[in-house]
């Protein structure tokens, strides 16, 4: 703020909320956030007002799509244990989505809450104790600070798994559906073109993703002696062999 910046571009929650508080004035551009409503960044996805808009890497339904999706590669699974940051205000609404697809699924979900890498062995053994045969993450900043923790328990526990970000598939993850794709994250570009070209942030609605991409791993279905429905694979944008 001191060097009187013209517009700010805030990856994730927290830095676009710290970046509210020290002005009122300066635009800011929000890059791939989950819900700016909920964490009280912006009035409305159809009308932001204030200083605050840009790009939400959440849809409605993606939660439950991405439980489909696990189900459908693994037509027997009954118990997913699913690790979610409850104290992030993009965990809630994940969880009520996935709560509602169980029900048309016939899974039964294993939450636990994770707020440290020491939670991570404990909600594993939990998982293992209630015959979790699959593993689900929702999209909170923490859990993708400790991908790698998670990746090496799920190959212990020998867990498939779903996850919300590419990077999480190369490393040895199951599946993914992704929505923060690079061409999502290039639209931050188009709000800051508009604005520094007198647009005000109050006047340009939230975007959110329309377009998905669904990757899997085939080696790690190997490694866990899987074989993936044919139908499923087709429904890939790529699969890693």
């Amino acid at each position: 703020m001191r060097l009187k910046a013209d517009i700010v571009v805030a990856s994730t929650t927290m830095p676009a909320q710290a970046a509210k508080k020290a002005t009122r004035t300066i635009p800011i551009v929000m890059n791939g956030l989950g819900d700016p409503v909920a964490a009280g960044l912006v009035a409305s996805l159809a009308r932001p007002e204030g200083n605050v808009t840009g790009v939400s890497m959440m849809s409605p339904g993606l939660a439950a799509k991405r439980l489909e999706l696990l189900k459908e590669g693994l037509p027997r699974l009954s118990r997913v244990l699913v690790l979610s940051d409850l104290g992030d205000s993009i965990a809630a609404p994940q969880l009520q989505e996935l709560e509602h697809a169980t029900h048309s699924l016939g899974v039964t979900l294993l939450v636990r809450d994770i707020r440290s890498a020491d939670d991570l062995p404990v909600a594993f053994d939990a998982g293992a104790k209630e015959r979790a045969g699959g593993l689900l993450t929702t999209a909170e900043t923490r859990l993708s600070i400790y991908r790698d923790r998670v990746l090496e328990l799920a190959a212990r526990h020998r867990l498939p798994g779903m996850y919300p970000y590419r990077g999480w598939v190369d490393a040895g993850g199951l599946m993914a559906l992704i929505s923060y794709t690079p061409k999502l994250q290039a639209r931050a570009a188009f709000y800051v073109d508009r604005i520094l070209k007198g647009a005000k942030p109050a006047d340009l609605p939230i975007e959110q993703p329309i377009k998905f991409e669904f990757v899997i791993n085939l080696k790690t279905a190997k490694a866990l002696g899987l074989t993936i429905p044919p139908s499923v694979l087709l429904r890939a944008d790529q699969v890693i062999e």
